[in-house]
């Protein structure tokens, strides 16, 4: 009979560890290195950028509220110029669904090679393959956290902590209160397995949308005719009849999907999970399997029935099933949609934003949204990402503390960058100051951002 060995390997000791190298975690760790700390990123995957390369998200939306005036900036920002020099993105284009002013393509492959040599560059040490077993605390802080990779089980110290696991996973086994999804009934948004196709007759495409504009709610001819990337929620007639048939199980309105920076190669996000949690094992391994189920489906559909697509050919699902939302930790201060509305000023704002409340409905197959002045620029505030205890651990990303509906604006990629930043950035700097990041004075953090390009003269440009 075998032995169970729980052996512990002790590591070395960091400024800042940051769990989860997605978009905000990558943002962080880039971050932090620059003001000179030395940085542990652990990721789970081979590579980086998590929602947009592992999940298939794409593209980002949106760097600009809907008067097409740019709320993030900082190293969001100075990622896409980089990627546009390389010729991995066109850089932000026109949104032809008019759902936001822009959205901004990107070659996946292209955007995990650039954020791992933003990382190199900020002299962060990645270690791939490599997840969140354990964590340690000592009073009121987190001493050190116990990673699971190759060598085993791995001890690592550090002066702070940030999670960017998305899930709050790190938070969560820290013991910092949360809630899941919505207040009442815990339900989320939902999951989707995206799925990307290619060989699309974009010309075809294009001409359908002008001789049938009744059939694409989100998106005219106007527009479709003026972006240099198609975006596009239709196809609405024959999605409906398709359902009506059984050859659609999707609870969702319409196809919709978007150009990559490669023209004719789309994704497509019209999956829809519903009723499953991101964070309980055995639910999201049948997430995964019920996605890609979904994803069969929608290919067959699509070649069948919509007038462009006719001959194109399945690239792949993404690596992972796409989660909008799971955890909202309850920080110091928690944000309100009502807050995002209202563009409340904070005196502690480390990030803008400018994209709708968009809920997918966590039980029905409808969208909610709430769109919100076109000029808006809302503030997130630093308290967000601050708990009362581990004093020494920062949330940066989608989980931060935030109701379901607040947490539906902020979501999307860019300002989960920007908080990213922000958070990196803080952490750096109590790092240095010996202070712990719940205890720093914001007027200590801001002159950093600014210095870094980040935007934070929020509500009026």
């Amino acid at each position: 009979m075998g032995t169970l060995s729980l052996a512990v390997n002790t590591g070395e000791h960091y400024d800042v560890i940051v769990i989860g190298g997605g978009p905000s975690g990558s943002m962080a760790a880039i971050a932090a290195g620059r003001q000179g700390a030395r940085v542990l990123l652990c990721e789970q995957y081979a590579f980086l950028g998590g929602s947009l390369t592992a999940m298939g998200v794409g593209p980002m939306m949106s760097f600009h509220n809907r008067a097409n005036q740019q709320v993030v900036r900082g190293l969001p920002e100075e990622l896409i110029e980089r990627l546009v020099e390389r010729n991995a993105s066109p850089g932000h284009t026109l949104d032809s669904t008019g759902y936001c002013s822009t959205v901004t393509p990107f070659d996946s492959e292209g955007l995990k090679i650039e954020l791992e040599t933003m990382a190199r560059e900020a002299g962060v040490r990645i270690l791939y393959h490599t997840m969140l077993a354990d964590v340690i605390l000592a009073e009121d802080s987190i001493e050190s956290v116990v990673v699971c990779n190759k060598a085993g089980l791995t001890r690592y110290q550090a002066d702070v902590f940030v999670d960017a696991s998305g899930d709050a996973d790190l938070a969560a086994r820290s013991g910092v209160p949360f809630q899941y999804g919505r207040a009442g009934d815990d339900a989320t948004q939902p999951m989707t397995m995206n799925l990307k196709v290619a060989n699309v007759d974009m010309a075809r495409l294009r001409q359908y949308v002008n001789d049938h504009p009744e059939e694409f709610p989100h998106g005219t001819p106007e527009m479709v005719n003026r972006s240099a990337r198609v975006s596009l929620g239709g196809y609405v007639n024959a999605w409906r009849a398709a359902q009506a048939r059984g050859e659609i199980s999707v609870p969702r309105e319409f196809v919709l999907f978007f150009e990559t920076h490669v023209p004719g190669v789309i994704i497509v996000n019209t999956s829809r999970i519903q009723g499953l949690r991101a964070t309980e094992p055995f639910e999201l391994s049948q997430a995964e399997a019920i996605g890609r189920q979904q994803c069969v489906e929608i290919f067959q559909f699509l070649r069948r029935y919509c007038p462009g697509f006719e001959n194109c050919v399945r690239m792949d699902t993404s690596s992972q099933v796409g989660v909008r939302e799971s955890r909202h930790v309850t920080g110091l201060y928690t944000l309100t949609a009502q807050d995002l509305m209202d563009e409340r000023r904070f005196e502690d704002v480390i990030a803008l934003g400018g994209y709708p409340i968009d809920i997918h409905s966590p039980t029905e197959g409808i969208t909610n949204t709430t769109h919100l002045r076109p000029d808006i620029a809302y503030g997130i505030p630093m308290r967000c990402l601050l708990m009362e205890k581990p004093a020494n651990l920062i949330v940066a990303g989608r989980a931060i503390s935030a109701t379901h509906d607040a947490a539906a604006a902020f979501r999307v990629t860019p300002i989960s960058m920007a908080i990213g930043q922000a958070a990196g950035t803080l952490a750096a700097v109590a790092s240095q100051a010996r202070v712990k990041p719940n205890r720093l004075s914001y007027d200590q953090v801001r002159p950093v951002l600014l210095r870094s390009g980040a935007y934070l003269d929020h509500v009026r440009f």
